[in-house]
């Protein structure tokens, strides 16, 4: 029996609602991004390591294989679930912050391999056009130089590699920066062509592979600082709440829908348009340009994964925020 002066404690009822739905915010989140993972391990299983696929229909063996590549996707859950169990307090503030910094990396790490890439191969095909390779390197080596494969494996790969190595070492240099360099660029190019009427193919490709660096890879990082532009007609009207819950349901069904869509199409088969360009190495066929066609071609599989990873930051911070009645859903580096 209730006395005068006694009180019913009506939060609890909402506390209890307010962290199931972030606990489920978060499985969800990690659980993407473990499902990301063992879909790129699969691909490359599936297409470079010969295994049969999450589908394969071939002997004992096979069927073996199969099992596991589907298991990948259900240790990825396991884990997300895990992972999120063994913290359950924690925010999603915490966890979108984890989680952007670490798709920062990957930016830092994709700036680099484009500008190191970019310098170095249009410095290669300069060598080439002014017939200098062989002085410079020599005979067998220049013959090298000149094979798409060659040049792939041998010189963008190890400059990714050194990209990695850079981008965890530094934070000064940007995407931003590469727009800055394009500038330059296009005005090497109109100068040397109108006062010195000297024009060359790798000229142009340098302008186009930054170009869709920069339009392709500073997405995610835009929408880190929630820099996107926003055509706005009825959201300045929203509560915080209904912000968030127009954020949440554009991010799940129009940003991560879209990120998978690319990924999924990108890798349907050996000969879709990002394995095929990662087996063949392609090239433009116009003569002394730059090696980097299909490094362009795979630019458009990084952007879907960076954006999807963002995604899933942008994704906590919105429920988080629309929750505590705040509008700001910019995820900010300490």
């Amino acid at each position: 029996m209730m006395k005068k002066g006694d009180t019913v404690d009506s939060s609890s009822p909402n506390q209890a609602d307010a962290s199931f739905i972030e606990l489920t915010v978060r499985v969800f989140g990690w659980s993407t991004l473990g499902i990301l993972v063992a879909f790129l391990l699969n691909n490359y299983l599936t297409f470079w390591a010969g295994w049969p696929g999450v589908l394969g229909d071939g002997g004992e063996s096979d069927r073996v294989l199969s099992s596991l590549q589907a298991g990948l996707y259900l240790a990825a859950v396991m884990v997300a679930l895990l992972q999120v169990l063994r913290n359950p307090s924690r925010s999603l503030q915490l966890e979108s912050k984890k989680i952007s910094e670490l798709n920062s990396f990957l930016i830092r790490a994709a700036f680099w391999s484009v500008l190191l890439i970019g310098l170095v191969d249009m410095s290669l095909a300069l060598l080439e056009v002014e017939q200098l390779l062989q002085d410079v390197f020599g005979k067998t080596l220049a013959l090298d130089l000149v094979k798409q494969k060659f040049r792939g494996q041998y010189i963008h790969f190890p400059l990714i590699v050194l990209s990695l190595v850079i981008a965890s070492f530094t934070r000064a240099l940007g995407f931003p920066w590469l727009a800055l360099l394009l500038v330059m660029v296009e005005l090497l190019i109109v100068m040397s062509r109108f006062i010195f009427s000297y024009e060359q193919t790798y000229m142009s490709d340098l302008a186009r592979f930054w170009y869709a660096a920069l339009f392709l890879l500073a997405c995610a990082d835009t929408l880190r600082e929630d820099g996107h532009v926003r055509v706005d007609v009825l959201y300045a009207g929203f509560t915080s709440r209904t912000r968030g819950q127009v954020n949440s349901f554009g991010t799940l069904f129009f940003g991560m829908s879209f990120c998978w869509v690319i990924l999924v199409i990108g890798t349907a088969g050996k000969f879709s348009i990002f394995n095929a360009a990662l087996f063949s190495l392609e090239k433009t066929d116009t003569g002394y340009g730059m090696y980097v066609q299909y490094f362009m071609t795979l630019l458009l599989g990084v952007f879907a994964i960076l954006m999807l990873v963002q995604f899933v930051s942008y994704l906590f911070i919105v429920v988080a925020r629309s929750r505590e009645g705040r509008d700001d859903a910019r995820v900010t580096e300490a």
